[in-house]
């Protein structure tokens, strides 16, 4: 087992307790991409198998797009751990030429094929829940997304019911980003970064290099420099919705 930092399981602990993200007789799928998130969760994911005071099974699973993608030193870090781990083999590479729109963004249809192919696997394999490594940051930087360029008050939710009936779940939703990169530092993890990304075999074809996360990570590391506490205010205002000071109610 790894050195996990007791602040990043005790902040999983405190968002399965209050979300009910896993319980008794589950069986957790976790999307395991090999990236520090990822890889992180899936050590805290085998922690919690073996100490919580319930029963649940779990998995994780890496998906191949067929790009020729060499999985094998993730896949023996995860036996060395005692992580069950599986490569799920596509070709969403190949569909991919011929799906695509034009103009489009690469990470949105990338992320939406491989989500597919995780809920279908889940669905015949019998999980009943999927893992997904998101964190915070990822949620801040997803309000600040919906808010600038969609006109809307959305986030990532720490559970939700998708509509082909899988359960998926984020259980670092109350962990920063940065504590995942010292978790990757201090553990000397070998992880895996955009080199398996399809999107940059795309990079000289007429497809949208994301932009608007960056522009929203951005925003928030110069909100956070005056405002060290930026976080810990979103973390609760997550929680904190007045929904009757929104314009959705009419009078009777």
């Amino acid at each position: 087992m790894i050195n996990l930092n007791k602040k990043l399981i005790r902040q999983v602990a405190q968002a399965n307790a209050k979300f009910g993200l896993i319980q008794e007789n589950d069986r957790v799928l976790l999307g395991l991409s090999g990236g520090k998130d990822s890889l992180a969760l899936a050590h805290l994911l085998q922690r919690m198998k073996q100490h919580a005071p319930f029963d649940f099974e779990f998995e994780a699973v890496t998906l191949s797009y067929g790009m020729g993608e060499d999985y094998s030193k993730l896949h023996a870090h995860c036996k060395t751990h005692g992580i069950n781990h599986k490569i799920l083999d596509s070709n969403i590479y190949e569909l991919s030429g011929e799906t695509i729109r034009e103009n489009s963004s690469f990470c949105s249809y990338f992320s939406r094929m491989r989500r597919g192919a995780l809920y279908t696997y889940a669905l015949k394999e019998g999980f009943n829940k999927l893992a997904i490594a998101h964190h915070l940051d990822d949620a801040a930087e997803s309000f600040f997304m919906n808010f600038i360029h969609n006109g809307s008050l959305r986030t990532l939710a720490p559970i939700y019911r998708s509509k082909r009936g899988v359960v998926v779940i984020r259980p670092l939703i109350f962990v920063r980003e940065r504590q995942l990169k010292d978790n990757a530092l201090i553990n000397e993890l070998e992880v895996i970064g955009n080199e398996f990304c399809p999107g940059m075999k795309l990079s000289e074809k007429n497809v949208k290099f994301p932009h608007a996360r960056e522009e929203a990570k951005q925003i928030l590391a110069s909100l956070e420099k005056d405002n060290p506490k930026l976080f810990t205010s979103l973390k609760t205002a997550f929680s904190n919705l007045h929904q009757e000071s929104f314009w959705v109610q009419k009078m009777g």
